[in-house]
């Protein structure tokens, strides 16, 4: 029965961003995106918040959306490709080939590696470690782009949308039992990103209010 929480769970995450990308509105895209997972995180049967969290009754937590720290971004080449293996605990090893990179402009002036799933049958993967990591949002950081689980806000012209206010949490920050591999250090960034997912002061890093 797991099985099938668990495919209907990204079913309707793939549904919620097919929806994103539809929107005529980034803003009113990244509003339907809070609305879906905070109902999923609410109600769902593979909902990473523990029974009785708090957050499942007023909503995961976000900054406001910034229309400024939206890009549409040409994919790079890296210097030379790259494969890694991320360990993601009884899981085994996430492994992953660099496939290039983004330059994000002001206010962020950054790069960020793109990696490519090898398992799966393939998919994005964006992971981004900023300097509010730790502080204002989880100490692993945050994900922006998990295609092979319908993390996906498109692609125009060639180039990748890279909205960074639909940086969200992985599952791990609220429950061990999730193994979520980590922002390798190409993906790790000194600017703060006050865009998406975030912790409110009185939140401890596992999701439970202090």
């Amino acid at each position: 029965m797991m099985h099938l929480e668990l495919a209907d769970w990204r079913r309707q995450v793939s549904e919620l961003y097919a929806a994103v990308r539809a929107a005529d509105d980034p803003a009113r895209g990244h509003a339907l995106w809070r609305t879906g997972r905070d109902a999923l995180f609410r109600a769902h049967p593979c909902s990473p918040l523990p029974a009785g969290d708090p957050l499942r009754a007023t909503g995961l937590p976000y900054w406001p959306y910034d229309p400024n720290l939206r890009f549409e971004l040409p994919l790079l080449p890296t210097p030379e490709p790259a494969e890694i293996a991320l360990p993601t605990g009884d899981d085994g090893v996430t492994q992953l080939r660099r496939i290039g990179r983004v330059e994000l402009p002001a206010p962020v002036n950054a790069s960020l590696d793109v990696w490519w799933l090898i398992q799966y049958g393939g998919g994005l993967f964006l992971p981004v470690r900023d300097a509010t990591a730790g502080q204002t949002s989880y100490g692993g950081g945050r994900y922006l782009l998990d295609t092979a689980k319908g993390a996906d806000l498109g692609s125009a012209a060639g180039s990748l949308v890279v909205d960074l206010n639909f940086l969200y949490h992985p599952s791990c920050r609220y429950d061990p039992a999730w193994q979520c591999p980590l922002a390798p250090a190409g993906n790790r960034i000194s600017a703060p990103v006050r865009a998406g997912e975030r912790i409110l002061d009185d939140q401890g890093q596992n999701g439970i209010r202090r």
